[in-house]
């Protein structure tokens, strides 16, 4: 069993401010997902970072087991362990104490923690899995950490990890680029999620990556009306080739992607 920081995730007791603090925030689970390229990953990770920089516990869930993230999050040498998501959903039966130890923990930040498949591995690495272990994951890292957001495959026909976070979710950023492309590949998929718990209103269309030249008026074509715009900033996506997603946006082609992320924080979760 890992030793954990001192007021890690796992030990931090609330304060006076802690208890104030938390009876205003939203306090759930957010799965972001979208159409390929459209920037899951990348808008997953920035909105788990901004909660962690505010020093409220955020767990990162990375669903692709087809082509691993977490390689792309940080440098090896940033994390303080390396467990796999599949070893949690091998299992018979998915439990705290399992997911806790198989969470991987990052060196700099104490409030941030990830899971998800490593370097190597596939979907076929560990045995299959069903609906059961799925949910028992996701009410498990409800009682592990008051935030959780998860960076939730494209393709989810047979991806039960990814189908079973959306509908169980608090809410959905839906991303799309302003492409007839996206608008199509959505428009394919979201009959798949044909059930009673896949609530419409828990949704927020996105904007993503773009362009300078891509004017209000081409996206409310693509898209319709959209409740935020991710603009496309050369250094993240400097960041994304680099695999330091974990990195901090500091030039001036980042401000307006830094503060929509700021903005999404702010809706969904009150931070």
């Amino acid at each position: 069993m890992l030793n954990f920081k001192k007021r890690s995730i796992f030990t931090r007791q609330p304060g006076e401010e802690d208890i104030q603090m938390e009876q205003e925030l939203q306090k759930g689970i957010l799965a972001v997902w979208g159409s390929p390229g459209s920037g899951k990953t990348v808008t997953a990770v920035k909105i788990a970072k901004h909660l962690a920089q505010q020093k409220q516990n955020v767990v990162l869930l990375l669903c692709d087991m087809t082509a691993p993230m977490l390689p792309c999050i940080c440098p090896p040498s940033e994390l303080e362990c390396e467990h796999s998501l599949g070893s949690i959903l091998a299992a018979a039966h998915v439990t705290e104490a399992l997911i806790k130890h198989n969470l991987v923990t990052l060196k700099k930040n104490k409030y941030l923690t990830i899971l998800g498949m490593k370097k190597g591995e596939n979907e076929y690495t560990y045995p299959p899995y069903e609906q059961v272990q799925v949910k028992e994951l996701l009410n498990g890292l409800r009682a592990i950490a008051p935030f959780v957001v998860v960076d939730c495959g494209s393709y989810i026909a047979n991806d039960i990890l990814s189908a079973v976070t959306l509908m169980e979710a608090d809410n959905v950023l839906r991303l799309a680029g302003a492409d007839l492309k996206s608008v199509s590949y959505l428009s394919s998929q979201l009959p798949l999620l044909r059930d009673s718990k896949w609530d419409a209103d828990k949704q927020y269309k996105v904007a993503s990556n773009v362009k300078s030249h891509e004017a209000g008026e081409q996206i409310g074509h693509a898209l319709g009306s959209v409740a935020f715009t991710l603009t496309h900033s050369q250094e993240l996506e400097e960041q994304y080739l680099a695999g330091n997603l974990l990195g901090d946006l500091s030039l001036k082609d980042s401000r307006l992607f830094r503060r929509e992320i700021e903005k999404i924080s702010k809706e969904v979760f009150g931070c």
